[in-house]
């Protein structure tokens, strides 16, 4: 009797709604991703190829660098638009030979300046009550600025040997973006997990007042926050012109945007301080995935546009339906 009680109907269906809840309780990324590779199956199996693979993934390493900070921002109830103008800067100061230094030295400035931009926002955000967005944006926008106006002196141009070879070698048929991605990814992940840092985010995220009233040293952890975000974006930068080769002007453009839109498909909305960075991460691979199979597909850039952005915008109407629930 025992025996039949386990097989029952009754229990397939408790284990079939335990199951669907556990799917549908999922970042939008790892379904997202799922899906795309069985289409992919049916309508592109070569994209499927081990190599390929390996090349999308050396191509969302920088991005999965600079949706570590996006998503940690995000859960402080902050933003930053700054990602973009940072990256911009880091490929200026390696590229251009406006400073006289090797590229040791020019990686260790361009941490520096990380550090500067990153204090910079969050003193404005914290101290002034500035908006995020604002300060970020403006941030973005001055650096691009400065970089095109530095531009007419001192063009951009190839990247150092180093970063040549952390964006473009392998080991084997592995790329090394994919070791120095797993290398950034994993701490990150288990610090923010197990650490009190960690936990004064989830507390500020989930309410602001409440954590300040609590003592939590509330301006000093956005200030960490923002330091962070601007740093991974220095070391998505430092990897993304390695992986290029050069510099350019408007290098990591829309890297500020695809954080934020990986951030949300990755399972991290405000208000609520939970969160991780893993589920950020798979969506960044599965941002460049779908980049590389819509254009497979022969769709012009405003098709893949258009697609992204319904992607997006249905992972936030899962993500606001759950909270509401």
């Amino acid at each position: 009797m025992t025996v039949m009680a386990k097989n029952s109907p009754a229990t397939a269906r408790s284990h079939l709604a335990s199951a669907s809840r556990f799917v549908l309780n999922l970042p939008f990324a790892y379904v997202g991703t799922a899906l795309l590779l069985l289409f992919a199956y049916f309508t592109r199996p070569m994209l499927l190829s081990p190599l390929l693979l390996l090349l999308i993934v050396r191509q969302a390493a920088p991005l999965g660098i600079a949706v570590i900070g996006q998503s940690i921002c995000m859960r402080v109830l902050s933003l930053d638009l700054s990602i973009g103008g940072v990256v911009v800067a880091v490929s200026y100061i390696l590229t251009s030979g406006a400073l006289p230094f090797s590229g040791p030295v020019l990686i260790a400035i361009c941490i520096l300046f990380g550090l500067l931009v990153g204090a910079t926002n969050a003193f404005f955000i914290t101290r002034m009550r500035a908006s995020s967005v604002i300060v970020t944006l403006a941030m973005a926008m001055i650096l691009t600025g400065v970089v095109i106006s530095l531009g007419q002196f001192h063009a951009p141009g190839d990247a150092p040997e180093v970063l040549k070879f952390i964006g473009q070698k392998r080991l084997g048929i592995f790329p090394i973006a994919l070791f120095v991605w797993l290398a950034v990814v994993i701490p990150a992940a288990l610090f923010l997990r197990f650490s009190v840092f960690g936990r004064y985010v989830d507390a500020i995220g989930a309410n602001p007042n409440a954590a300040w009233a609590s003592g939590i040293p509330y301006v000093r952890v956005v200030t960490i926050v923002h330091i962070l975000s601007s740093l991974f974006a220095v070391f998505s930068g430092l990897l993304l012109v390695g992986f290029v080769g050069v510099g350019s002007m408007d290098i990591g453009g829309d890297l500020a945007l695809n954080s934020l839109a990986a951030v949300i498909l990755g399972g991290i909305t405000f208000g609520g301080g939970k969160g991780g960075v893993l589920g950020p991460a798979m969506a960044a691979f599965m941002l460049t995935f779908s980049f590389n199979l819509l254009t497979s597909l022969g769709l012009g850039e405003p098709g893949k546009l258009m697609i992204q952005g319904a992607i997006i915008a249905v992972a936030a109407m899962i993500y606001a339906s759950r909270r509401n629930k």
